[in-house]
């Protein structure tokens, strides 16, 4: 049979084992077999970074766009887009202004661009004016618009200049009514002196 004396040594044995085990410090992390990630510079609290967005390619979207962060488009778009980096896929397409950091245009954008760096690859299809700061378009890239380097093309008196300076569009041609028939016609007679019923030198 078991004594009660021995089953109290055997206790208190396995308590002191655990005390000393609670008392005693957590091993550095270097030790544990693990790495702990610096916090960044000029932050108290550590900021994980952001996951990028994406717009997948069966999304129609109407209105303006806002993020801090990263973009993929794949989807089509009626409406400005502004964000910290954008990247506009080979099948997507945005009808309005562009405002970012960088820009990598694979698709088709009808507006203005304005961005510190632009990437036009060869599959990329413009109708719009480009404001940048470093701009690279590969072989085969269609662009059709205007295109000026700026210093810092996001800030709004950069914008307006930029869309001051744009070429006027020509007029657009006034309908023709009956009145104006009749001016054509009489445009296109003959000047009364050279006429020979009109002649004045008859």
């Amino acid at each position: 049979m078991f004594s009660k004396a021995k089953q109290n040594k055997s206790l208190d044995g396995k308590k002191a084992q655990k005390g000393s085990l609670a008392d005693t410090p957590p091993p550095p992390p270097h030790q544990a077999g693990f790495q702990q990630s610096a916090p960044r510079k000029g932050s108290g609290v550590m900021k994980s970074a952001g996951v990028p967005s994406i717009i997948s390619s069966d999304v129609v979207m109407r209105g303006n766009v806002n993020s801090a962060g990263e973009i993929q488009l794949d989807g089509s778009l009626e409406g400005d887009i502004k964000a910290g980096s954008l990247i506009i896929g080979e099948k997507a397409s945005v009808k309005g202004e562009v405002v970012c950091e960088t820009v990598t245009v694979r698709g088709r954008v009808e507006g203005g661009i304005r961005a510190k760096s632009v990437s036009l690859a060869s599959s990329a299809h413009i109708q719009g004016d480009i404001l940048h700061s470093s701009l690279s378009v590969e072989t085969g890239a269609h662009f059709e618009g205007n295109c000026r380097h700026s210093d810092d093309p996001l800030s709004e008196s950069s914008a307006s200049d930029f869309r001051r300076a744009r070429p006027s569009a020509p007029p657009a041609p006034r309908p023709v009514t009956s009145n104006d028939d009749a001016d054509m016609v009489a445009a296109n007679e003959t000047p009364s002196f050279l006429n020979a019923g009109r002649s004045p030198l008859r």
